[in-house]
């Protein structure tokens, strides 16, 4: 039998969302910013290269603190997460509500 550490999946989770969620609201801030200047390449590879560094980096402090349970974890709430947001979207974009 598989012993899965079920407190460390659940804090990487929980650490995941708040990493993700942060990621998610500076890509859209990115976006909103890129569109209103000229230049955006800097913004967005800026944009980018920050959200990129800090999520890697909370998955990493994850793994080392909570094992490859957090890791899995913080992996599952990241796709959850867009999972969410992309459905969303799609429904507002579509007229749905």
């Amino acid at each position: 039998m598989i012993n899965i550490d079920w407190s460390g999946f659940l804090l990487g989770m929980l650490v995941g969302l708040v990493f993700s969620a942060l990621f998610f609201a500076g890509l859209a801030w990115g976006m909103k910013l890129a569109l209103r200047r000229t230049n955006s390449v800097v913004v967005l590879l800026s944009s980018a290269a920050l959200r990129i560094a800090a999520l890697l980096a909370g998955g990493w402090l994850a793994a080392a603190w909570l094992g490859i349970a957090g890791a899995v974890g913080f992996a599952a709430a990241f796709i959850v997460l867009r999972t969410i947001l992309l459905s969303r979207l799609r429904a507002t974009q579509s007229g749905g509500g």
